[in-house]
């Protein structure tokens, strides 16, 4: 209740207002909604992922007898097997060169096509932007057939590279994407100041822009990589050599000869997806970064 006073200047009265009532400390009603879809979108997602691995420590006996209980006892001879298994770290082996090989295409071819579209004004600069903003709408299972068609003629099939050009070819249009407005919010005076020290735009780029632009290009080269690790169509239609079939392939291998060991399956799948896992993991505050650069510019 408001209560009567006067003020010193004017000797009017004046009504003091009531403080406003304090909010509580528990959720809000929406604040509870967010966070039961977040606790609802994170066990639909990590589920699997440790259904999987606690599977590996257990026996095919316990798996028919429970399936979705605790090791008991805990078991480490599959993943022991898998991690003796020679066959494991040459997939392990093959994949690494093939995704080091695809992200570094992206990453140099990249940025290259990014900082034009963002830097210098030519004719027909939008329409092009357009045309590279499209390529997200053309997966890579729509040109699989002439893709593939298109290797054979050239002699890249079961070749790393065969595997590593038309990935990296479809991750330009996102990697064009999240460069291109990054380098835009690099402040032109850099640019002018350069320029009258001497240096020319290529000197500027590969001097001043490249360690600059860090931050997105850490963003473009993880989601290349684990894009890549994670591949299974294409290596599956070029890479028909065991011994150049990628850890994906050995996955799904190792599944079809060991189809009445599920736990032994389970331990492979495991250790096949934790390494990008863990790399994304370690990367994550790098690409949101990168990805708020990005939305600023």
């Amino acid at each position: 209740m408001s209560a009567p006073t006067f003020t010193p200047a004017t000797g009017r009265p004046a009504l003091l207002e009531d403080p406003p009532p304090r909010r509580g400390k528990g959720f809000s009603g929406g604040n509870v909604a967010i966070y039961a879809i977040a606790l609802i979108v994170v066990v639909a997602t990590l589920g699997p992922v440790i259904y999987a691995i606690l599977g590996g420590f257990r026996s095919n006996p316990q798996l028919a007898a429970d399936p979705v209980g605790l090791p008991d006892p805990w078991i480490i001879t599959n993943y022991v097997n898998v991690l003796t298994s020679p066959e494991f770290w040459r997939y392990a082996l093959n994949s690494t060169v093939v995704a080091l090989i695809t992200t570094a295409l992206v990453a140099v071819f990249g940025v290259m096509a990014a900082y034009p579209l963002a830097r210098y004004d030519f004719k027909g600069r939008g329409l092009l932007t357009t045309v590279f903003t499209l390529g997200l709408l053309f997966p890579l299972t729509v040109a699989i057939i002439p893709l593939f068609l298109m290797i054979r003629d050239l002699n890249l099939t079961n070749s790393f590279w065969g595997v590593a050009l038309p990935q990296a070819a479809f991750s330009l249009p996102m990697t064009i994407v999240i460069l291109r407005p990054f380098l835009m919010a690099l402040p032109k005076e850099l640019e002018e100041a350069a320029q009258l020290d001497g240096t020319s735009r290529i000197g500027f780029f590969w001097r001043i822009l490249l360690p600059l632009s860090g931050p997105a290009m850490v963003t473009v080269g993880v989601l290349a990589f684990v894009a890549s690790w994670n591949s299974y169509l294409l290596p599956l239609l070029i890479l028909n050599d065991p011994a150049a079939q990628t850890l994906p392939l050995g996955v799904a291998g190792f599944s079809s000869e060991h189809a009445q060991d599920t736990a032994g399956v389970l331990a492979f799948t495991s250790l096949a997806m934790i390494p990008a896992l863990i790399f994304f993991l370690a990367m994550e505050k790098r690409i949101v970064n990168g990805l708020q650069g990005a939305v600023k510019g």
